[in-house]
């Protein structure tokens, strides 16, 4: 399990960090966006989606539809919020299933999921950092995500 914790200093940040996460996913991988409310989960799930789509790309948050897709080169991006999901067994209804076989998912509140979220997401815990617009982020893979991270931001 690796583990790699960064200061995002502001919105920019948090952007540039999306886009690194994005120029190394693949189809199969889930991202986990844990924190408060107003950490900063849609702002990194919206800069990451436009960093495979197009930067005009809309990106609503699935906050009351609880799942959007997108359609890039390298497959389908399904962004779920399941903030309202009232049981885990109801995700099967939004596809997730599907989702997590053949695209890439984005899921803000994936503690929700319970014993459904699969064991080799790649956990991103967001937190209030410096500054209004600072965050703190921890990310924490599994062996799936563990030489791209190291890839990414050494060691």
């Amino acid at each position: 399990m690796k583990s790699v914790e960064l200061i995002l200093a502001d919105e920019t940040a948090t952007t540039q960090l999306a886009r690194q996460l994005a120029g190394a996913a693949r189809p199969g991988d889930v991202l986990a966006l844990t924190g408060d409310l107003g950490s900063g989960k849609t702002t990194l799930a919206r800069a990451f989606i436009r960093a495979l789509t197009t930067p005009e790309e809309e990106v609503p948050s699935p906050t009351f539809t609880l799942v959007q897709t997108y359609d890039c080169d390298i497959g389908t991006i399904w962004h779920f919020d399941l903030y309202r999901l009232a049981r885990a067994e109801d995700a099967v209804e939004l596809d997730i299933e599907e989702a997590f076989a053949e695209g890439i998912s984005l899921i803000e509140w994936p503690e929700r999921l319970g014993a459904w979220l699969p064991a080799g997401a790649l956990h991103l815990a967001l937190s209030a950092g410096a500054g209004t617009a600072g965050r703190r982020v921890r990310l924490t893979g599994g062996e799936r995500w563990s030489k791209r991270l190291s890839e990414m931001f050494g060691g």
